[in-house]
C-alpha cells in the first residue's frame, strides 16, 4: 500500500539482472488506504460491539437460533477487523513495513484467513436455517433451537481455523517478484473457492428457492382471498408472522447480496494476478488490488446498518443499549400479556358456556316475593 522497496531478492543477487525486472509497482494511492482502514476500524469495531450486545439481548429474550447465527457472524467480523485490518494492513504494512520475522508473518496469515473464512461461512447456516423456516416450517420447529445452532457454529469455527492452516505458505502479492508457483496456484484457487465461489453458489441456490417459495405463497394467498377461501395455510397464517418472515428474509438477502457484491472485485483481481499480470509488476493491478481489498473489508462493518434498516426489534434493542435500559422485563410482560389474552378469552368463554348450561339444566323456581297469593 505504501511506496517502499518490496523485493524479496537481496541487492547483491540482482546486480546483473535487469533493474526493470525487479522494479516494484508503485502504490498510487499513497497513504489513502491507511487512512481508510483507520476510519473503518474506528467505526466498524464500535458498531460491531454494539451489534453484539443488542443481538445478545435478543437471543436471551427470544431463545431463537436466528440470533445465535447472527452473533457468530458479528463475532467473526470483529475477528476479521482485528487480524486483517489492524494487524495485517495497519501494523504489518503501515507501521512495520513487513520488516518482521517470516515465521510471525506466516502465523498471522493463518489467523487472517481463518477469521475471514469464519466471517463468510457463518452466513451459510443462517441461510440454510431461513430456507428450512420458509420451505419446511414443521421441520424447522423440530431442528432449529439455540443449542443446536451453537453446536453448528462451533463446528464452523473449527473448520474455519483448520482451513486457515494451509495459508501459512501464502505468498505476499505485493512483495513476491517471481511468477506464481504451483503452490501459489493451488492456494489461490483454494482461497477463491472457499471464500467466494462455494458460499456464493449456496447463497444463490437457497435464496432462489426462498424467493420462489415466497412468490408462490403470495400467489396462493391472493387466489384464496379472491375465492373467499380462508381455510388455507397461507390465508390462515397470522399477518404479524408473515411480516416477520418477510423482514427476516429481506435481512438475509441483503447480507448475502452485499457480500457477493463487495467481494467480487477482489476475487477477480486475484485470478487476474494469477494468469495475466502480477500485482508486483503492474501498477494498475496493484491499484485494483488495493481498491478491491478496501471494498472487501467494508463488508465487516455494514451489517449493523442493514440490521437497523430491516429489523424493528433490533432497532429497539440498540436503542435500549444506547439509553442504558434493560428492555427484557417490559418485553417479557408484553409477550406474556399476548400469551395470556387467548387463555383468558378461552377461560371466560368456558365459564360463560358453563353458566349457560347450568341455567338450562336447573329447573325454574319462582322467588317467594314474586309468588301470587
Amino acid at each position: 500500500m505504501i511506496h517502499r522497496p518490496n523485493v524479496t531478492v537481496p541487492t547483491h543477487a540482482r546486480g546483473g539482472q535487469n533493474q526493470e525486472e525487479w522494479q516494484r509497482s508503485e502504490c498510487v494511492l499513497g497513504y489513502i488506504p491507511v487512512i481508510y482502514y483507520s476510519v473503518l476500524l474506528c467505526v466498524g469495531v464500535p458498531v460491531n460491539i454494539l451489534t453484539l450486545v443488542a443481538l445478545s439481548r435478543l437471543a436471551s429474550r427470544t431463545k431463537k437460533a436466528l440470533y445465535v447465527y447472527l452473533l457468530a457472524l458479528t463475532s467473526s467480523d470483529i475477528l476479521s477487523q482485528l487480524f486483517i485490518i489492524f494487524v495485517g494492513f495497519l501494523l504489518e504494512t503501515a507501521v512495520f513495513h513487513r520488516d518482521m520475522p517470516d515465521l510471525l508473518l506466516h502465523s498471522v496469515s493463518i489467523l487472517e484467513f481463518a477469521a475471514n473464512h469464519a466471517s463468510i461461512w457463518a452466513t451459510v447456516p443462517l441461510t440454510v436455517d431461513r430456507y428450512v423456516a420458509l420451505c419446511h416450517p414443521l421441520l424447522h420447529r423440530q431442528i432449529s433451537y439455540p443449542e443446536r445452532a451453537r453446536r453448528i457454529i462451533a463446528a464452523v469455527m473449527a473448520l474455519a481455523l483448520a482451513s486457515g492452516v494451509p495459508f501459512f505458505w501464502w505468498s505476499d502479492m505485493w512483495r513476491v517478484s517471481h511468477p506464481p508457483t504451483q503452490l501459489d496456484r493451488a492456494l489461490i484457487w483454494t482461497h477463491v473457492t472457499i471464500i467466494y465461489f462455494l458460499p456464493c453458489s449456496i447463497f444463490l441456490v437457497l435464496n432462489s428457492l426462498i424467493i420462489h417459495r415466497l412468490r408462490r405463497r403470495q400467489q396462493q394467498q391472493l387466489c384464496h382471498e379472491e375465492n373467499g377461501d380462508v381455510s388455507s395455510a397461507a390465508a390462515a397464517m397470522p399477518p404479524h408472522h408473515r411480516r416477520r418472515l418477510g423482514k427476516t428474509t429481506a435481512m438475509l438477502l441483503a447480507v448475502t447480496s452485499v457480500f457477493a457484491v463487495l467481494w467480487a472485485p477482489r476475487t477477480g483481481v486475484v485470478i487476474y494476478h494469477l494468469y495475466v499480470s502480477s500485482v508486483h509488476r503492474d501498477w494498475r493491478v496493484h491499484l485494483a488490488y488495493d481498491l478491491a481489498n478496501m471494498l472487501a473489508m467494508l463488508n465487516t462493518a455494514v451489517n449493523f446498518f442493514l440490521y437497523c434498516f430491516v429489523s424493528k426489534p433490533f432497532r429497539a434493542a440498540v436503542r435500549d443499549v444506547l439509553l442504558l435500559r434493560h428492555g427484557g422485563p417490559v418485553a417479557a410482560r408484553h409477550a406474556l400479556r399476548h400469551q395470556q389474552a387467548p387463555v383468558n378469552a378461552s377461560t371466560s368463554s368456558l365459564s360463560s358456556a358453563n353458566k349457560r348450561s347450568q341455567r338450562n339444566c336447573t329447573p325454574y323456581v319462582p322467588r317467594a316475593d314474586t309468588q301470587v297469593i
